[in-house]
């Protein structure tokens, strides 16, 4: 199944729960615009390269659209068209003034050099910057890139159309970005793993955490749960799974990938390291947090999934088919489009802070993200409860009737 396909199945859901009527579930799934355009370089060694690039815009009925740019060798339209989708349906249902959109170009960045890799930022811009702005499209970092992105990307789009912070977030801190933001996503999978835990009567000292990917969610999302006095027993990347049954030292781990190169775990001697894959299929896991990749649980390894409780900490970790067998066997699983919408909330947080040129506390960031995750984490739980449906039906289900809302009062998409 499709990236896409995916999004479609879980919206087909929802919609069917709200009867939607067949005009404007099209009119919802459907993208505003989608853009390819070539993205052409010269190399170091002086060799002219072309790659593809993509900006989808999905929604903009209840505000600017809003999704990160993405850096990867797999990213196709299919991908970015899903992701979009998925933004919109985020965005919705932390009720944030915003719809969806997504970008990226396909390429390897560990390929490039730093100077490659400006030069192919600002060739983008050039290509899509009359579609993109703080009151229409506003992108953030996601897979592959960072605030050096962001920050490139900021003063490419500035020279044609002067200042203006707002078109875009995730931005230095020195350069109008917001405290906070790096964190966000991680500390916000943290927040709501903390409120998950609790609606279902656990305590954290005896709940056994494992997160795929020790990137930036989840190596912020493991210090969160670690001082929130969860036992963090497996962390992954693709360097292998690193694993103690009576739980991690977070902050040694955080030390070591800060000392070796791109991050990574390798060479972390404090624990039994098992192969990449195997963290998906530990059998003492209370909580596994997938936070890495799309696509990690399928129907050929489903069967092997023993944890009872999943947080999403990643895009589309989920398969359908893998979804329904889950949800059959009891399993409780809070969605992306909740689960890490920390990003895209603090995001929002930088905007405000860009239109209104003035600067909050790291305090006061923190204090709002855990406000608005956790109000969106209880109207998802109520509607689950009340309609009896899984907390991914739910919130979707609330993001649906936000954008079908705001749909109806603006007389469609513009």
């Amino acid at each position: 199944m499709k990236a896409f396909e995916a999004v479609q199945y879980y919206f087909d859901q929802a919609a069917e729960r709200l009867e939607l009527e067949p005009a404007m579930r099209d009119m919802l799934l459907m993208a505003n615009r989608e853009v390819t355009v070539q993205v052409t370089i010269e190399r170091d060694n002086g060799e002219p390269a072309a790659f593809v690039g993509y900006r989808v815009q999905h929604n903009n009925s209840r505000g600017p659209m809003k999704g990160g740019l993405r850096y990867h060798h797999e990213v196709n339209l299919d991908e970015v068209r899903s992701l979009a989708s998925l933004m919109t349906w985020k965005t919705a249902v932390v009720n944030l003034p915003y719809g969806g959109a997504k970008g990226g170009i396909e390429v390897d960045p560990r390929t490039l050099s730093m100077r490659e890799k400006e030069a192919l930022t600002r060739a983008f811009v050039d290509k899509i910057q009359d579609i993109v702005g703080p009151d229409s499209d506003i992108p953030a970092p996601d897979m592959g890139t960072d605030y050096r992105v962001m920050s490139w990307f900021r003063n490419q789009w500035e020279k044609y159309h002067g200042f203006n912070p707002a078109v875009i977030t995730g931005k230095p801190v020195e350069e109008y970005g917001a405290k906070g933001r790096e964190e966000a996503t991680g500390r916000g999978v943290g927040i709501l793993t903390v409120k998950l835990i609790g609606r279902l009567g656990r305590k954290a000292s005896d709940t056994r955490v494992a997160i795929q990917g020790f990137g930036n969610v989840g190596s912020h999302a493991a210090k969160f749960l670690h001082e929130a006095q969860f036992p963090i027993i497996a962390v992954s990347d693709v360097t292998g799974t690193y694993y103690n049954s009576e739980g991690l030292n977070i902050p040694d781990l955080l030390r070591h990938t800060m000392d070796h190169p791109h991050g990574q775990l390798d060479g972390y001697a404090h624990c039994e390291k098992l192969r990449a894959g195997a963290l998906l299929e530990l059998e003492d896991t209370d909580v596994l947090i997938p936070a890495a990749i799309g696509g990690v649980i399928t129907a050929e390894n489903v069967d092997r999934i023993t944890a009872p409780i999943i947080i999403e900490g990643s895009n589309g970790p989920i398969f359908p088919l893998a979804d329904k067998q889950l949800s059959d066997r009891g399993v409780t699983i809070l969605p992306d489009i909740l689960a890490n919408a920390g990003g895209v909330t603090v995001s929002y947080f930088e905007w405000v802070q860009n239109r209104q040129h003035y600067r909050w506390s790291l305090d006061r960031v923190r204090r709002e993200l855990e406000l608005t995750l956790v109000e969106a984490f209880e109207k998802v739980w109520e509607i689950s409860q009340q309609q009896k449906v899984s907390l991914r039906t739910a919130a979707f289900m609330i993001a649906i009737k936000r954008v079908r809302r705001a749909t109806e009062l603006s007389g469609g998409p513009s």
